[in-house]
């Protein structure tokens, strides 16, 4: 993490010491994401920020003229972490282009493959990677007067997770070293055999199709997967009360914390796990399917849930430039006029969208990043709504919880909260958990929801399994259905990844893809300010966040900064490979192995 320090002179008083603190790049995520901020450490607050990504991805411009069918094998390469996500979701816009409908069972393996998705991700960033900023090392240098009160705090559900103090649990923290920490990469790795069982590999998957999948169902396969699902159920019922003791310690450790992270509740889910009971993949029929998902789709704005209907959420979407290195395409080619319903489509909208980079100096008062500005366009106030995922849980189980539609024995939505219901496992009994909307969007509940929903995907995946096995046991083992792909179509694809909301667009003339552009969670929450002003998620929750870290400018370490960076689940690559039009060769070098002598 590269922290640059400069006293703003011309600002700075005896009750206004203005610092320029700078982190570029941001560790322990993945990608080029640079925090620039101003801090005044008189009012120990953040004064200003501004979020950056210094890395340009062209998949919008060189997925144009491929073959359509090819596009979640292409766009699985978006990331190297959530790339199945991508493939699902391709796959999901491929299938409404090409008007098929994948048989039962092929859904639920998909299902099956996503929520391991999300188990892995979630458990390996939350405790491997966010779980760092609350460590005993991380503590102790920013904070050791919180330190010495967690040495002195029981915590509250020692006799689930094991650990008698807050300092216990610290420590168990510590990267490398820590009990807690070494044992989650275990689950990590059976995780990620789940996932593999369903979608191939990870985490490009080798099974997924337009259609169905290519894995052979049989009892041997979901057996495999219920085993180790089996082990997680346990190691949730550990995990969940471990951290609730752990986030309400900080809360009574530091009186007004909640204050961290924390920006106006406006939240976007795009839904996930899609039922085939209902689903059949038509626009026109998006949105029953879509509120028949196991993950409720849903737009909430200051606590009111806005919209679940993919439909009214997929023509709201807006790209707006501001503050990024991009030409507009306002007087550029319009690919989509009206929706599969009539509906007129805005210029603003992926469907409509192209893609013209300028790269240039960074100028905060101008251009400063490569991530373009994702908007949703609220009917009702006219407003061009600058939602964020929470770093995906939060937002899923807001929505999902307001909706109060998804009840399936092992989860249940009632208008308030999620309950999770976890059976008995090896060693420990069956288990209710409850998620309950928070009185804030901030780090520490986004970072709680993360942990709630890693329990909520095993009990999701419970059930899925279930039904994989009754469509098995019927004699249902079909996996595929085949399709042709029209000369013109549009498609769109709508899903979680794991760090929230996604959505491909697809534009198929003569056989062949005229335009294409994925929206993932990274854009919507890294963006900059926007042609309005209006600033980005991260932006905006770093923006006013208060410093609790004892250290000074000298030896500022910007904990609380990154915290809140951190609860959004960064994951820059998504973002924003280079493109070079006919292939131009810019340089190329040979460094000789360490120790090799020349």
């Amino acid at each position: 993490m590269g922290t640059m320090t400069a006293v703003h002179k011309e600002d700075a008083t005896s009750t206004n010491r203005l610092v320029e603190m700078n982190w570029d790049p941001i560790t322990r995520i993945v990608g080029s994401l640079g925090i620039f901020t101003k801090i005044d450490f008189g009012k120990r607050k953040v004064a200003e920020c501004h979020s950056t990504s210094s890395i340009f991805r062209g998949y919008s411009i060189f997925m144009k003229g491929k073959d359509p069918r090819d596009s979640h094998f292409i766009t699985s390469r978006i990331c190297g972490i959530c790339g199945d996500n991508h493939a699902t979701c391709a796959t999901y816009a491929q299938n409404m282009a090409f008007g098929v409908r994948p048989p039962a069972i092929a859904e639920w393996i998909v299902n099956l493959g996503e929520a391991a998705e999300y188990m892995f991700d979630h458990n390996i960033f939350q405790d491997n990677l966010v779980g760092v900023d609350f460590c005993e090392k991380m503590v102790k240098e920013t904070n050791p007067g919180v330190w010495e009160k967690a040495t002195k705090t029981d915590a509250p559900h020692a006799e689930l997770h094991g650990f008698k103090t807050i300092a216990d649990i610290m420590t168990a923290l510590n990267p490398f070293t820590g009990s807690f920490y070494l044992e989650t990469l275990q689950v990590s790795r059976y995780t990620r055999e789940m996932f593999c069982l369903m979608e191939g590999r990870h985490v490009h998957p080798s099974t997924l199709y337009p259609g169905g999948v290519g894995t052979v169902p049989t009892v041997q396969l979901f057996t495999d997967y219920i085993v180790r699902l089996m082990k997680y159920v346990e190691f949730m019922k550990k995990v969940v009360p471990l951290h609730d003791d752990l986030f309400d310690f900080f809360y009574e450790a530091l009186p007004g914390y909640e204050e961290v992270g924390r920006r106006r509740i406006l939240l976007g889910c795009w839904g996930s796990f899609n039922n085939p009971d209902v689903c059949d993949y038509t626009y026109e029929n998006m949105t029953d399917w879509g509120r028949g998902m196991f993950v409720t789709p849903g737009v909430v704005v200051d606590g009111e849930l806005v919209t679940t209907d993919l439909v009214d959420i997929n023509l709201n979407i807006r790209i707006l430039l501001g503050s990024s290195y991009y030409d507009d395409w306002q007087n550029s080619e319009t690919f989509v006029r009206k929706d599969p319903l009539g509906n007129p489509v805005d210029q603003r909208h992926p469907w409509n969208q192209s893609t013209f980079p300028k790269p240039q100096k960074r100028d905060f008062k101008e251009k400063y990043t490569w991530v373009m500005s994702p908007r949703w366009y609220d009917k009702r106030t006219k407003d061009y709504l600058a939602l964020d995922t929470g770093g995906g849980p939060i937002a899923r189980f807001w929505a999902t919880a307001l909706a109060g539609t998804v009840d399936i024995g092992y989860v249940k939505a009632t208008g308030h909260s999620v309950k999770i219901y976890l059976p008995k496992t090896m060693s420990k009994p069956e288990t209710e958990l409850e998620w309950k909307i928070p009185k804030w969007s901030n780090a520490i509940e986004r970072d709680r929801a993360r942990t709630y929903f890693q329990a909520y995907a095993a009990a999701c995946a419970l059930h899925f399994a279930e039904q994989a096995l009754a469509e098995l046991h019927a004699g249902r083992t079909k996996t595929w259905n085949d399709f042709k792909v029209p000369e013109e179509a549009i498609g769109c694809g709508f899903h979680e990844a794991v760090r929230g909301v996604l959505s491909h667009h697809v534009v198929i003339r003569n056989h062949k893809i005229a335009n294409y552009h994925p929206y993932p969670p990274t854009p919507w929450n890294a963006n900059p300010r926007d042609v309005y002003g209006t600033p980005g998620p991260y932006e905006d929750a770093v923006q006013n966040t208060p410093i609790f870290e004892e250290n000074g400018p000298d030896k500022f370490k910007g904990i609380d900064i990154m915290r809140a960076v951190r609860s959004f689940d960064p994951c820059l690559p998504c973002g924003v490979h280079m493109y070079l039009g006919n292939g131009k060769v810019l340089e190329t070098s040979h460094s000789p192995m360490f120790g090799i002598q020349q």
